[in-house]
């Protein structure tokens, strides 16, 4: 297969991380056969450096004529960037805002997996973290509270803030369907969670889930109310294949989910439009701080890599590879800093390193 990915690295450790990844997706395809083609873009504070807008038009037209956007980190920091006395609609994150608009990016994945390696790092009881979890959190991204119409006005002399949630069917069913399209890959389980005892839009959410459900006999799926889900996560994750759900609560839920994992560095994301584009990134941030001290974990850019094989390109023996090579380097003991706990028969190693050892093990 020929593979043509958008390149975005974008700022702080965001090149380190990603030449990384392509490192990896390199070694992946001298063994499968296949080959990536790679197109660099600018995106963030990089791209104001140069251009003095976040994203232009010309990388959003370039990043659309690919197969799929490998992206690595976008921004700076906060208190001492110069980025950051720009207005909002010129900082590094609005180009970030502007390139989901513009390629239709409504489906939010992410994963949260605990490693047998890394169990100690996890914040739950032991003999819950002990049953392990390989969960995906699935949320609509460009509808809900977050984009509906609000406003704050003065009503009968007092202030007040109104904001508006709405959906309608077709972006629930496009959703839906994502979800069940991706617990197909996985254990063939959904579950819809919404606030359906409270919330019209949510019963119209149950509605549709129901409906799409009907075109996948072998995914088996159930309705949980959002508060039921945040206790659950804690209690027994061990539960959950493919969590779909709304704007908000994908928001919280996935961050709760992404700390039970014990470190953020290990967690790929992926966004996904109505066809099989998407663009891939680590869940961590710039890390200002660690740039360019080749101390940086790309293993969250490594899996979202991985991530984009399996679900752009169909390339799950692939995919596979990627993932297994991780867990190998994690069992041999290897370990940045980030996820090093001084453990006995663990190696402290550096970000190339790190890429290195997952490349030997492809």
């Amino acid at each position: 297969m020929n593979c043509n990915i958008a390149v975005i690295k974008g700022d702080g450790i965001g090149p380190e991380v990603v030449t990384q990844a392509m490192k990896v997706l390199d070694a992946v395809g001298a063994k499968f056969g296949h080959t990536f083609n790679y197109e660099q873009l600018l995106m963030g504070g990089c791209s104001i450096d140069v251009h003095g807008v976040p994203l232009t038009d010309e990388a959003v037209e370039r990043a659309k004529a690919s197969d799929a956007v490998l992206l690595g980190s976008i921004g700076g920091n906060t208190s001492t960037s110069p980025w950051y006395k720009l207005p909002p609609d010129k900082r590094p994150e609005a180009g970030l805002l502007k390139i989901r608009k513009e390629l239709g990016l409504f489906a939010n994945l992410r994963p949260a997996f605990l490693y047998d390696q890394l169990k100690n790092a996890c914040p739950l009881k032991k003999e819950i973290a002990d049953n392990g979890f390989d969960m995906m959190i699935m949320r609509e991204l460009t509808g809900g509270l977050y984009f509906g119409e609000r406003k704050t006005e003065e009503i009968d002399g007092v202030m007040t803030a109104i904001d508006t949630l709405t959906y309608n069917e077709n972006e629930i069913r496009r959703i839906a369907i994502k979800g069940f399209d991706i617990a197909m890959k996985r254990r063939k389980k959904v579950t819809s969670v919404d606030k359906a005892n409270v919330l019209d839009s949510s019963r119209l959410w149950r509605k549709i889930v129901e409906e799409v459900a009907k075109d996948y006999p072998e995914v088996t799926y159930e309705h949980m109310l959002v508060d039921n889900c945040a206790m659950q996560l804690v209690k027994d994750p061990a539960q959950f294949d493919v969590v779909l759900t709304e704007n908000m609560f994908g928001d919280i839920l996935s961050d709760e989910a992404s700390m039970i994992t014990g470190s953020i560095g290990m967690l790929a994301s992926a966004s996904l439009n109505e066809t099989k584009f998407g663009m891939y990134e680590p869940s961590g941030g710039s890390a200002p701080d660690i740039a360019g001290q080749n101390k940086a974990n790309p293993i969250a850019t490594i899996l979202s890599a991985a991530m984009m094989l399996r679900y752009s390109f169909d390339l799950d023996k692939e995919a596979d590879a990627i993932e297994n090579a991780v867990k190998k380097v994690l069992a041999d003991g290897y370990r940045t800093c980030d996820i090093m706990s001084g453990e006995q028969g663990t190696t402290l190693v550096a970000c190339d390193e790190m890429g290195d050892l997952i490349v030997e093990n492809i």
